[in-house]
């Protein structure tokens, strides 16, 4: 029953639910009005019947001795035509009016002997019939028992049952036609948000927007389509112009390891082998393209993995960002020769990857001093209270480019002769994104850029970790 109820579409299983949602409520409240209304007959008629045995001209009657047969006393005035009769100690029974005789009960004798104050049943009649059956205590050591027919009560329940049933019937019907049609309003924005992703799967147009109307779960599920769609055109946009800018960027040392291996095979195939000065000059060359084209790749490499977030659930390490700061230095002063580099360094533990966080910091370094002017001051570096600040004394970079400095593959004009390709600031941008820092680059006081990257951490490891 489940999996045929599964395999039935969505709209149908919401149709089906609300009938029987409806359905269920109408059978619970006809059920529980006709008990009501069933007890409100029963003690309707118990009154009547208490009401009955009560009156004068029963009492009255009750004076003459229980001699006669039955139905020879005639009809009491003032009692309906309603079953009544005596009942002795000795189970004995009286017809008084009505013509029909009843069986006596147990709790009749024993109101008869005074051993119970009241009795209140239902019994058969000499007719066939049903009877409600009031017996109270008389003098003279019997019973008189009163009796109504129960068809006062059942004919008004059936008839109500009859009623019942047709609304119930029609609140059935009623609630499935409700149901469909809920079914059918509630799921036409899920049928526009699957009509937009089956287009998007067939025509690749990331551009779809569903419209928003209200703030309910289907808004909401909108909304989180709209911006779902809209990052992956972003992301769709930014691969593309990585594939363009990385196309563009490889062009050029691939040109020219092109042009030098020609002009080495031309003079091969010539048997004019060059001089040796310059064939050692064109090694040079071409083994420096060929790290030029490595470390490129690479930072490809790192740009097209996916960026992970500090929230990601990646498990991080304790890094001393102190001492990654001291080898970075260390790496830098190498390439730097005779360009000083001052570092004052207070201790500050973060969480990161150490690679990545050690890569970034030598990025900064090697951006400070690619542009430090060849400054006899060199480049400053200080790390205090998690901030990192690594300054140089070059020309400093325009305030209109500074926005840009982050980006992929840009390079400011005036760097556009130097080596690199673009994309060391990019790596530094997203690593500390992945540590859950900030990075900025700005004009310094007395000329000069400073980068100024934040990490969260503290001044001591935490309990546990390898320092």
């Amino acid at each position: 029953m489940r999996r045929r109820f599964a395999a039935l579409p969505l709209r149908s299983r919401l149709a089906l639910l609300t009938g029987l949602a409806v359905a269920s409520a109408v059978v619970l409240c006809a059920a529980a009005a006709w008990f009501v209304v069933r007890g409100q007959l029963m003690a309707s008629l118990d009154d009547s019947l208490r009401d009955s045995a009560s009156r004068e001209e029963l009492a009255q009657v009750l004076g003459a001795p229980c001699a006669a047969e039955p139905g020879e006393l005639g009809e009491i005035p003032g009692l309906v035509r309603d079953p009544i009769q005596l009942v002795t100690a000795e189970g004995g029974t009286c017809v008084l009016a009505g013509g029909v005789s009843l069986e006596p009960a147990d709790s009749d004798i024993a109101v008869a002997r005074l051993e119970l104050g009241e009795a209140l049943h239902d019994a058969e009649g000499s007719d066939g019939e049903r009877y409600r059956v009031l017996t109270r205590p008389v003098r003279g050591g019997a019973a008189i028992t009163v009796a109504r027919p129960l068809s006062e009560v059942h004919d008004p329940l059936r008839a109500l049952a009859v009623v019942l049933a047709l609304v119930a019937a029609a609140s059935v019907v009623g609630g499935a036609g409700a149901g469909v049609a809920l079914a059918r309003t509630g799921l036409r924005p899920v049928d526009r948000l699957t009509g937009a992703a089956e287009h998007i799967a067939r025509t690749e147009d990331l551009s779809v927007r569903i419209p928003v109307t209200g703030d309910d779960e289907i808004a909401r599920l909108s909304r989180s389509f709209n911006s779902m769609t809209a990052a992956l055109a972003s992301s769709r946009d930014l691969q593309q112009q990585l594939i363009a800018d990385a196309g563009h960027e490889l062009r050029t040392p691939l040109t020219s390891l092109r042009t030098n291996i020609e002009l080495l095979a031309r003079s091969e195939e010539t048997g004019r082998p060059l001089p040796e000065g310059d064939r050692r000059e064109l090694l040079a060359s071409l083994t420096a393209q060929l790290s030029e084209l490595a470390a490129l790749i690479g930072d490809l490499q790192v740009l097209s993995r996916p960026e992970r977030t500090v929230s990601s659930g990646r498990l991080l390490e304790v890094v001393a960002l102190h001492d990654t700061v001291a080898r970075a230095v260390s790496r830098a002063r190498l390439r730097a020769r005779s360009l000083p580099i001052a570092a004052e360094l207070v201790p500050w533990y973060v969480r990161a990857e150490p690679a990545a966080l050690e890569r970034a910091v030598v990025n900064l370094l090697d951006n400070a001093v690619k542009f430090g002017g060849g400054d006899e001051r060199g480049v400053e570096v200080a790390l205090r209270d998690g901030v990192l600040r690594i300054r140089d004394h070059g020309p400093g970079v325009p305030a209109e480019e500074l926005p840009h400095v982050f980006e992929r593959f840009w390079r400011s004009p005036g760097a556009r002769g130097l080596p690199g390709s673009g994309l060391g600031l990019s790596i530094v941008a997203r690593t500390v994104r992945e540590c859950g820092g900030a990075v900025a680059l700005r004009p310094a006081g007395g000329g000069g850029t400073e980068a100024v990257l934040t990490l969260p951490g503290a001044p001591v490891p935490p309990p546990g970790a390898e320092d």
